[in-house]
Order: structure tokens, then C-alpha cells, then sequence
């Protein structure tokens, strides 16, 4: 039974993008990582896009193959064709920007995992489930590999699927050149040329550049070089031809490249090509595998290419098929797409890691409130941290690894549960402003990029505001400011971000004041992946709430309850009333959690089991409630 639409089977590898613009690789300073390597690019490209896609390749028994597994994972990419190499590290591609015409990189491919990939890591079941099966060309260039490839196509064949080559044509893979020519495009080869014919008629869609066609079809015209490919295949040939777009020839060559099948163009402004070819054939293959016709298929392949070029990365710039849709419906506002603020917001929410239908968090980023409790019991201070790390043992025995279960910490008292939870599975929250400060002042201090860029891309931005619609314009302004600009830099560090608002501690509310005050947030262009809000008494007020949002940004992850250290009996009360709205995930509680055993713990009138066992009855009753009152709502948990 074919479960898959598309396995693509070669090079997988860790992207090392130079975050530095316009300098030489020389002088890259630092670098973003990203998985890579074309047939990675193109399974997480199409699932993207909707379609069910499986990768084969091999990747290293460490943390850069971890990486490549979870991150495909998290992308929607069926990973039982990825072999973990025990005795082969992960590829690595260090990769700049230098201007629009020159992208140094750098293949680190020697005796790596991918290329170790053999016949028998070609699982003739697996190749059964799937309707397609793409392949690059690097991995024609070594006999192991080659076999391996060429298995997985017979295979395909006698299924009765699709085959499809991207030639994907680097010359220093192929041993052409040196390993500081890995920019260069094209080295005349008749020994490549001679390889690539041989398995031509193994395809039915054949996709590549001119240059990639000259060295299939053995000549540097274009043309000839096309028919040479024809007269060896009866594929589909796309030639991509840069900013004129592409042309699909399902039958004879004309005398015009002009004459091809083409579809619409999208003139955008070029910041980086590498990586663009594999979100055109993620496009091309999205429309090929769902029978749209060439000029539809060429319309996305265009269109994903497009945002290739615009954005820093191979995969994190391919487009959700949400994102491509919204941009189709809306148009282009400016050939610089990564400066478009609408659809880079499409963009971001479209493609987050991770989904949180249910959120159950226990909160103790508590700071102020500890250490006034500390100095009031006569204990060091130094006894929070320790504390926090109970309080994490808590939580991960209530979860006990199940889904939808967080926590909210600190990195100053709570540095080590912090450092501890990471890669558990939880979702995991971090505040940065100086507890109780109003207006708002940042814990993190005023180089918000900085910091931020040493937080672990699994952490949230968490920031507490005490603001109210009746604040004075001043006021207004010097707390929306500060939020403005930490939420840019969360963005630019890749970082979710958390807003909570209490706006009952400034002045009276009514069943409006939130809803005003998201919408103040939304009309200044901040767009929060969470919204922590505390406790409504009326329907009304949650209704308006959530409409807000809804109505702002419906891709908005949602929003968790805080608890305001209320009795266990009124969160009780608090959840049903929140619980009837769908927006509204779960809570984030905490000193109705910890705060009486924080006081028997730092007297030492309980010892550690004792307080952790505390803290789990109360977190889970909690946990009970809130499922009790999404069951109660007619939802599930």
C-alpha cells in the first residue's frame, strides 16, 4: 500500500550558515545550523507543502545525526529510510553570503555517513509505500552509492511509481576539483556526462539548470544539450533558467528554450541561491504528484524557488502550502520578501517546531518572590536553586513523558533545573524582565540580541507587562517599546515568545480591558506565539479575548491561564470558565504549586522526596482539573 507520496534518497548533511552578510567565509564571525544536503532539502521542502514524505540516507551516531533525525521528525518527514552510521560522522557544509553573485561553501564530505549509503539500506517494502522516488545525482558519483540509487529506481519502476532525478550537478563532489571549489557549478566531465546518460531512462521528470544539462547532455548549448538528454529519455525535461523562471518540455525540443511549457515568474529581489533549487523541486514535485498540470506545477516551483533566494537557509525558507496560498491570494508587496512583515508572520507561524494542543505548566520562574521569602525565613538565597530543581523533578514525574507538559523557569536562581530540562520533551519557558518593574524593565539587559542568542532555540521568551488601556501615553509608550524590541530580537534568534499581561494589578477591568490591550499589541506589529493571561470572571471577557486574537493572528499557538497563587478550589472555578474557549490550551501555575512546600523545604522541615512528592499531588490535581474542565466543555484533553 503506497502510504507515501515521495521518498528522496542521497545527501544529508548540517547546514553552517555564515550569519554575517557580505564578507568572506574568512571572516565569519558565527553561524546559523540547519540541516542540508539536496534530498533533506527536498523531503522537508514537500512535506511542507503537504505532501507525505520519507528520506533514505545515512547520518553519524551523534549529535549532528541526532539533529538531522529530530529536526526531519519535526518537519513531518518519515524518517525509517535514515540509517544511523556507527562508524561515520554527519556531512557538514559551512556555507557564506558574499553578494548576489558569489556564495563560497565548503563540503566537508569526506568518508561521511550519507555516502556510505549501500543496496542493501534500499528496503524494497519501503520503496513499495511510496508513489515517487527522487533521487540527486551526487549520489551517481560513487559505485556504493550508485548501487544503491539504481536498486531503489528498479524498484520503483516495478511498482508502477514515479522516478524523478534532480541533477544536482557540483563538480567537486564528482572529485573534479578541490574542496575550496565547492561554489563552482560546472567542469565539463566526459567521464560525469557518461555516468549521468547511463541512467536516464531510468526517469520519468528530469530536472536541472542549463549548466546542469550541458553536463548531462554533454554540450555547453542548451539546446542540443536538451536533446541529447531526450535522445536518451522520454522524462519530462524542466530546465530552470534563474530569474526567467523555468521551461518543461514533455516531447520534442524546439528551437527556443522559449518554446517549453512555463508558468508564472516571481521577480524577487536575490539574497542567497543555495538551496533554491531544491524548493523549486519541492514545488514542481507538490503540483507533479497531485496532477496539476506544468504550468500550475511551474507556478509553485517558481514561487517556492522564489522564496529560497529571499530568505538565509536552504530548508527554514521553503513555504508552508498555507504560506504559498496566502501569497498567491495576496500578491507581492516587495521583491525583498524577507522584509515583508506579513508574510514573514505567515512564514514563522506556518512552520514552528512542535504542536501544543494541551498545555499543563508548572510555573517557578518566581525570583522576587522566593527571595523575599528566603530573607523572611532567615535562609541563604542560595538554597532557590536547589529548590528549582525539585520543583523540575516534580514536574517530570507528572508528566512521565507524555505530551503537554511544560515549565516555566528562570535563568538566574533556576540556572541548573533550567540547564536540566533541556531535550525532555517539555515545553519550557523562560521570563526575562526584572520581576515586578513597571514600567517594564529587562531582566537580560539592553543588548537583547546578544543574550538571546545564547538561549537553545527550544526555550520561549516569556515577559511579564503590567499594563493597563488607562496607562498615560508615556507609559504606554516606554512599555511597548521594550516589548517591540524584544520581540524582534526573539524573532531574529529564532525564539518563540510569550507575552502575559495583568492589567487588574494597575487599575479596574471590565470585559474589555484584555481584549484592548492584545489589540494595542497586534497594532504596534507584535504577534505573539503565546499569550499568558490571568484569570477572566465573565464569559464575555474570555470571548472577547480569544476573538481578538483569533481575528489578529490565527495561527496564535493560544493562551494559558496564570494563576495569581489563588486557591486550588478558585483555579478550579477559573478553568471551567476558560476551558469553553478552544484558544485557551491550559494554565501556567505556580505558587499555588510551591509555595507552602517552598517554606517546610527551606526550613528544612521536609527533606527533598517529600517536597517533590508535594509539589506533583498539587501540580497533578491541578492537571486533573484542567482535563476535567475541557471534558466539561465538551473538548478533549
Amino acid at each position: 500500500m503506497m502510504t507515501l507520496d515521495v521518498i528522496t534518497i542521497g545527501r544529508s548533511s548540517v547546514d553552517l550558515y555564515g550569519a554575517q552578510i557580505g564578507g568572506r567565509l574568512e571572516d565569519m564571525a558565527s553561524f546559523n545550523k540547519y540541516i542540508g544536503g539536496s534530498p533533506t532539502n527536498m523531503a522537508c521542502g514537500t512535506a511542507r507543502l503537504g505532501l507525505k514524505s520519507g528520506l533514505i540516507t545515512r547520518v553519524g551516531d551523534e549529535h549532528m545525526g541526532r539533529f538531522i533525525r529530530e529536526q526531519l521528525i519535526a518537519e513531518g518527514v518519515d524518517v525509517q529510510g535514515v540509517i544511523t552510521d556507527p562508524e561515520r560522522l554527519t556531512a557538514l557544509v559551512l556555507l557564506g553570503i558574499r553578494d548576489q553573485e558569489q556564495f563560497p561553501l565548503i563540503f566537508y564530505r569526506e568518508n561521511c555517513a550519507d555516502m556510505a549509503l549501500c543496496e542493501d539500506d534500499i528496503d524494497p517494502d519501503y520503496i513499495a509505500s511510496s508513489r515517487c522516488v527522487t533521487v540527486t545525482g551526487t549520489h551517481l558519483s560513487h559505485p556504493r552509492t550508485r548501487a544503491a540509487v539504481l536498486k531503489a529506481l528498479a524498484l520503483a519502476r516495478a511498482n508502477g511509481a514515479k522516478t524523478a532525478l534532480d541533477i544536482d550537478y557540483r563538480p567537486n563532489l564528482w572529485g573534479l576539483s578541490g574542496h575550496g571549489d565547492g561554489e563552482n557549478r560546472f567542469i565539463a566531465s566526459a567521464k560525469v556526462t557518461s555516468e549521468l546518460q547511463a541512467t536516464l531512462g531510468l526517469f520519468d521528470l528530469i530536472v536541472g539548470t542549463e549548466e546542469e544539462f550541458h553536463i548531462a547532455g554533454g554540450t555547453t548549448d542548451t539546446l542540443a544539450a536538451l536533446r541529447a538528454v531526450r535522445a536518451l529519455s522520454t522524462a519530462t525535461l524542466v530546465c530552470k533558467r534563474g530569474p526567467m523562471g523555468a521551461s518543461a518540455f514533455d516531447g520534442a525540443i524546439g528551437d527556443s528554450l522559449d518554446d517549453g511549457i512555463s508558468g508564472p515568474g516571481f521577480p524577487v529581489e536575490v539574497f542567497n541561491v543555495l538551496g533554491a533549487g531544491d524548493g523549486f523541486m519541492s514545488g514542481l514535485l507538490k503540483g507533479w504528484l497531485t496532477g496539476e498540470d506544468w504550468e500550475t506545477s511551474l507556478k509553485y516551483a517558481n514561487a517556492c524557488g522564489a522564496f529560497a533566494v529571499s530568505r538565509h537557509g536552504c530548508t527554514p525558507a521553503y513555504p508552508s502550502w498555507e504560506e504559498l496560498q496566502f501569497f498567491f491570494k495576496r500578491g507581492m508587496k516587495t521583491p525583498a520578501l524577507r522584509h515583508d512583515a506579513e508574510l514573514e508572520q505567515v512564514h514563522w507561524a506556518t512552520n514552528r517546531i512542535g504542536d501544543w494542543p494541551e498545555m499543563r505548566v508548572f510555573a517557578f520562574d518566581h525570583r522576587m518572590q522566593l527571595e523575599d521569602m528566603a530573607d523572611e525565613l532567615g535562609v541563604s538565597p542560595d538554597k532557590i536553586g536547589p529548590f528549582k530543581k525539585l520543583c523540575l523533578k516534580a514536574v517530570e514525574q507528572v508528566a512521565d513523558g507524555k505530551p503537554g507538559y511544560g515549565l516555566l523557569c528562570d535563568g538566574r536562581l533556576g540556572r541548573d533545573a533550567l540547564y536540566a530540562a533541556a531535550g525532555k520533551g517539555l515545553w519550557i519557558g523562560r521570563p526575562v524582565e526584572v520581576p515586578g518593574s513597571r514600567p517594564l524593565q529587562l531582566e537580560i539587559g539592553p543588548d537583547l540580541g546578544s543574550k538571546l542568542a545564547e538561549w537553545p532555540v527550544e526555550n520561549v521568551i516569556k515577559v511579564l507587562c503590567f499594563y493597563h488601556p488607562d496607562d498615560d501615553d508615556a507609559m504606554k509608550a516606554q512599555q511597548e517599546e521594550t516589548i517591540l524590541r524584544l520581540f524582534d530580537a526573539g524573532r531574529a534568534n529564532r525564539l518563540e515568545f510569550l507575552l502575559e499581561i495583568i492589567p487588574s494589578k494597575v487599575a479596574p477591568c471590565d470585559d474589555q480591558t484584555t481584549a484592548k490591550i492584545i489589540q494595542r499589541f497586534y497594532d504596534i506589529g507584535v504577534y505573539p506565539d503565546w499569550w499568558k493571561l490571568e484569570p477572566m470572571k465573565s464569559d464575555a471577557a474570555w470571548r472577547h479575548a480569544c476573538d481578538t486574537i483569533a481575528q489578529n493572528d490565527p495561527y496564535c499557538r493560544g493562551v494559558v491561564v496564570l494563576g495569581l497563587e489563588a486557591p486550588s478550589e478558585e483555579l478550579a472555578a477559573s478553568f471551567e470558565a476558560a476551558a469553553r474557549h478552544e484558544l485557551v490550551r491550559g494554565f501556567a501555575v505556580g505558587r499555588t504549586i510551591f509555595a507552602g512546600t517552598a517554606r517546610e523545604w527551606l526550613t528544612g522541615t521536609i527533606d527533598d522526596q517529600t517536597a517533590i512528592a508535594q509539589m506533583a499531588d498539587k501540580y497533578r490535581a491541578l492537571c486533573q482539573s484542567w482535563d476535567q474542565a475541557r471534558k466539561n466543555s465538551g473538548g478533549t484533553a
